[in-house]
């Protein structure tokens, strides 16, 4: 299966290319990286050259524009980035055949379900922040552009699709983090450090609540689905379990031996351009396994050590 990888210098890209260069279903040339400046989100082109060139079996898209904050900041550009270049690659895979995976985020909703179930796939996507608004309309355009074409979007009976019709997945996840660090792990860490030094506590949020997910399990993940075969539909890939903004930050800290008070604050002590859903907490759905990725505290176990080593590696220079 010739697989390629879109923004794989990124973070989940980055875990995406380590795990599918291990797997069997990719044969010796192992999976094909599409990055800068080959492949850009800028570029309405992009897409269909990509395909040209390479002439994979199936995409998985992982590149977007993830800074939450910058896309209320300029909505136009986050449109851009996160729905139109999903809505030509749609269209260029779905035209040759091509299956797609498309990368989203709990994001689509708005965070204010107060029943403390998380988010299933079939619940009604309500985006409350241009991100958001953004990874739905991607969401939207690629399913657009598959059902235009004949594939397949939500299993194997999609109405009009032909036995062999390319396929489209969509797969959400949550708090991703990971190598290459600045993520929420490596901030708190920092964030811990100036609180010490300072002779402070470390203020955190208490009122956040999400599905904390290692980005190398995501890859797992999203491997399963495509050895599987059959991955049509929209596919919740968290670790499971979830916490508290706070409680992640203490979870670290304890893992790493830092000690420093910590006070919860509420969301809305920090003024930002764009409000992070309260509750994004998704509830995963199961991979062909029929199981769930692992907790969310295992995961990290595996991240703590390579936190500790840029840890000690700032600290010698």
């Amino acid at each position: 299966m010739r697989v390629a990888v879109t923004g794989a210098g990124g973070r989940l890209g980055r875990a995406l290319m380590a795990a599918l260069r291990d797997a069997p279903f990719t044969g010796h040339a192992g999976p094909q990286a599409w990055s800068r400046p080959d492949y850009d989100i800028d570029d309405p082109e992009a897409a269909a050259r990509c395909i040209r060139m390479t002439a994979p079996e199936v995409v998985v898209h992982a590149a977007a524009w993830t800074d939450v904050d910058g896309c209320a900041r300029e909505p136009e550009r986050a449109m851009r980035r996160n729905a139109m270049a999903v809505a030509e690659l749609a269209d260029a895979c779905a035209r040759a055949g091509i299956d797609l995976v498309v990368v989203s985020t709990n994001e689509v909703f708005d965070g204010r379900r107060t029943d403390g179930r998380g988010y299933a796939p079939d619940d009604r996507p309500l985006p409350g922040n241009p991100y958001g608004t953004s990874k739905l309309a991607g969401e939207t355009a690629a399913q657009a552009a598959f059902l235009r074409h004949g594939g397949l979007i939500d299993g194997p009976v999609t109405a009009g699709a032909g036995p062999s019709a390319p396929q489209l997945a969509i797969v959400r996840t949550a708090w991703l983090y990971g190598p290459p660090g600045n993520d929420f792990p490596a901030r708190i860490l920092a964030a811990a450090d100036r609180a010490r030094a300072g002779g402070e506590p470390l203020r955190v949020v208490g009122d956040e609540i999400g599905s904390p997910t290692f980005a190398p399990d995501l890859a797992e993940g999203i491997l399963e689905l495509l050895a599987a075969g059959t991955f049509a539909g929209i596919h919740h890939v968290v670790n499971t379990g979830s916490v508290s903004r706070a409680g992640w930050a203490r979870h670290v800290l304890a893992a790493v031996g830092v000690e420093v008070p910590i006070v919860e604050v509420p969301l809305a002590t920090w003024a930002r351009p764009s409000t992070p859903p309260a509750w994004a907490v998704l509830a995963p759905t199961h991979l062909p396994s029929d199981e769930d990725l692992r907790p969310w505290q295992a995961a990290f176990a595996d991240y703590a050590p390579i936190l500790l080593r840029e840890r000690a590696a700032v600290a010698r220079r």
